[in-house]
């Protein structure tokens, strides 16, 4: 991410030093609108470096140091260069107006996406109805949230008291949490934390999976902590807080005589690399679904979305609830028009999809990566409620 980061901040570096030269000021005004411009675009270069070159670990305050230097480059690095470019292409005062308004416009949809969408939670309510939902779960409510990053979070303990109140304001019968509890390190389930978490109800309980911020990779110290020691601590303090972690593995639901399965995948390490490429290859879920009951109601828990292929082919798997994309923070949404970069890496990058009679639903997320803003990707709680669509007989 340095290496982009510095490439982007190099790219305007230069237009700034061309906007420089096209003013009418004294060459001293000049060389210190320089010396400004370059502290700007190379802000989170500098933040950065320093943790990957010279500290052995990656401390929660350098991250955060490096999220915010991000932001603050958007803003006062990024959202400036409209006006930059009209200033220097043409003298026309019209023309440089638009570029100056261009650049106050998206200074302010960083800003608002900073203070205001960020924490601005939706809860989208989804209907999966199929003939294969038992009658007694008919109308089962399942709760979806995922990716909180609990170390991104401005103010964790009052945003996680939030999501857990709405959580539990919808009622749900089972919650499901798809994975990246944490961004790099187990302690930061702190035991405030986890009492807030702690606090979730469902009838039938919390279900979580590993994601890949969970498996400890991105944890630099690897000596002091290794990733294996880091991936049991949280599982363990998933478990003390009473959630129920499918670690590749089934759990059955029963109302009366009739029953769902509830399967859950961790994130392979071994997709490390492949985990933002469309069709990840090279892994293996036959042992997961071995023997589990085609004809009942399944409901997966994916991490990562673009698995849902590789569970299609294996198992008639009905509900697939993944997240990790985040829709990359920056989305348009107007009705069925759905706009995003994560368009660029991902076929599938939000909401819900169908095929065949199987659905596949992308949550949003909570917490964020490299910057503390969201732009129409609005924080997702999703509630699902399951309709048995049984066909009368004839």
């Amino acid at each position: 991410m340095i290496y982009i980061l510095t490439l982007c901040a190099l790219i305007t570096l230069a237009l700034d030093y061309r906007f420089i030269q096209s003013l009418s000021i004294s060459e001293r005004a000049r060389e210190r609108w320089l010396y400004l411009l370059i502290a700007i675009n190379l802000l989170p270069t500098m933040l950065t470096a320093p943790m990957y070159l010279f500290s052995t670990d990656n401390m929660a305050s350098l991250e955060e140091a490096n999220r915010w230097g991000t932001f603050l480059y958007l803003v006062l690095g990024i959202a400036r260069q409209p006006f930059s470019i009209a200033y220097m292409i043409s003298r026309n005062g019209w023309l440089r107006a638009v570029g100056a308004t261009i650049s106050l416009c998206a200074a302010t949809i960083f800003i608002y996406g900073m203070a205001v969408t960020r924490t601005d939670y939706v809860i989208n309510r989804i209907t999966i109805s199929s003939e294969r939902v038992p009658e007694s779960f008919d109308s089962y409510r399942i709760v979806q949230f995922s990716d909180l990053h609990i170390a991104t979070l401005v103010n964790p303990e009052k945003e996680i008291a939030e999501i857990v109140e709405q959580c539990n304001s919808l009622k749900p019968d089972m919650v499901a949490f798809c994975g990246d509890l944490v961004d790099i390190r187990y302690g930061e389930i702190t035991p405030r934390i986890a009492a807030r978490l702690k606090q979730l109800k469902a009838t039938d309980g919390v279900f979580s999976i590993i994601g890949n911020h969970d498996t400890g990779v991105y944890v630099r110290d690897s000596i002091r902590l290794k990733p294996k020691e880091n991936l049991r601590r949280v599982i363990a303090s998933q478990k003390e807080m009473g959630w129920r972690v499918l670690d590749n593995q089934t759990h059955y639901i029963s109302r009366g005589c009739d029953s769902i399965s509830v399967t859950g995948i961790s994130f392979d390490q071994s997709l490390h690399e492949e985990r933002h490429s469309s069709s990840p290859e090279g892994i293996s879920l036959d042992s997961i679904y071995h023997n589990l009951p085609a004809e009942k109601f399944n409901i997966t828990l994916s991490h990562i979305p673009q698995l849902w292929e590789n569970i299609r082919e294996l198992h008639p798997t009905d509900l697939t609830l993944s997240g990790h994309v985040h829709a990359m923070q920056i989305a348009v949404k107007v009705g069925q028009w759905r706009l995003s970069p994560s368009m660029l890496l991902y076929n599938r990058w939000s909401g819900l999809y169908q095929e065949q009679g199987q659905y596949l639903y992308i949550n949003d997320g909570i917490g964020y990566g490299l910057f503390p803003m969201r732009i129409g990707a609005r924080p997702e709680i999703t509630l699902f409620e399951l309709k048995c669509d049984k066909k009368p007989l004839k």
